[in-house]
């Protein structure tokens, strides 16, 4: 198939695009970003905000029979409409191109955060429902966003599937582990709660690989169109206790502080606000959002991807963990 990626420059959406490749399938990549490293691959690559549309969307959706929509604004930072305006309506306009156009098949990067709702999930299932109240615009955009997706599948002509990887990792990462580890080497990581939470966490070529199979499997009467899903490792851990080994295989100091959630959430109240008052860019210390993230449990269960899409964990949570330690190392953080 001739397939579309939105974000294809990205850490989840390059991955994407090598699982494609090697697979066989043609592969094209959209973003706002210019991405050299993509052309190397021989993917042919468009430039184009995609909450505007025009005209280049519609040159990069010619010819295409899938879509699969990795772009997305990630973050705590930035304002509400900011948010709505990537996530939501950028997702609105690239579906009604992809419709114009004749794709027929439509995966849909989605997060479990938009089923947080601050307690405990543990292995949990697709059938838990979107949370009502959201204390950050990023998972009320994602869960819009997905809604609309989910919406878009008419079971014949247009199908679609969204799929929720959760604390995407792995060599190459830009944000989640060289945040971690920054906070840590400066002795500013708190541990928040106490901590005894478990979680589930996605290594990027697992989260890849869910991708494209969905991709391969969509078509009329297949038991993942119209659904969304879990994706992460079939083995979750305990968050801290997978952060101290971690930080001891990299030669950091542990983490010595501890507070409560209660603390970590109203400390995030306020500098969620002080960050709105100095319209700062960048994400605050703590928030709300990020406090009970980081004292709850969220698991979930691959029962049903296995089931309904075939897949089977190519790489185990303990390989991907060596293999991140070791691409971290040789990058410079031992």
């Amino acid at each position: 198939m001739e397939i579309l990626v939105t974000g294809g420059g990205g850490f989840l959406g390059g991955a994407v695009v090598r699982e494609l490749l090697a697979r066989g399938h043609g592969v094209r990549s959209i973003s706002r970003g210019h991405y050299p490293g993509l052309q190397d691959l021989g993917v042919a690559s468009f430039q184009a905000d995609l909450a505007e549309g025009g005209s280049e969307l519609n040159r990069a959706l010619e010819g295409v029979d899938g879509v699969i929509h990795c772009a997305a604004k990630a973050g705590i930072s930035g304002s509400r409409a900011s948010y709505m305006r990537a996530n939501l309506e950028g997702t609105r306009k690239l579906l009604r191109a992809a419709k114009n156009h004749g794709v027929s098949r439509f995966v849909h990067t989605s997060s479990p955060s938009v089923c947080f709702d601050g307690s405990d999930h543990v292995n949990a299932g697709p059938d838990l429902p979107h949370a009502t109240r959201f204390l950050a615009p990023y998972p009320e955009s994602k869960s819009l966003a997905e809604k609309a997706v989910l919406a878009a599948h008419d079971g014949r002509e247009f199908l679609t599937s969204a799929l929720r990887p959760h604390l995407i990792f792995g060599p190459g990462d830009p944000h989640l582990i060289p945040k971690l580890l920054r906070r840590a080497a400066s002795g500013r990581l708190m541990q928040v709660g106490p901590g005894s939470n478990v979680v589930s966490m996605t290594y990027v070529e697992n989260g890849a690989l869910a991708h494209v199979l969905a991709m391969e499997a969509l078509q009329p009467g297949a038991a993942i169109a119209g659904r969304a899903y879990f994706v992460n490792q079939t083995e979750p851990v305990n968050l801290w206790s997978w952060i101290a080994e971690l930080l001891k295989a990299l030669d950091l100091p542990p983490v010595k502080r501890k507070v409560s959630l209660g603390f970590a959430y109203r400390i995030g109240a306020v500098l969620e606000t002080t960050n709105k008052l100095l319209r700062s860019r960048s994400d605050p210390a703590m928030s709300r959002f990020v406090a009970q993230q980081l004292a709850t449990s969220h698991s979930y269960d691959m029962g049903p991807l296995e089931r309904d899409l075939g897949y089977v964990e190519r790489v185990s949570m303990e390989e991907a963990t060596r293999r991140t330690v070791g691409s971290l190392i040789e990058n410079g953080w031992h």
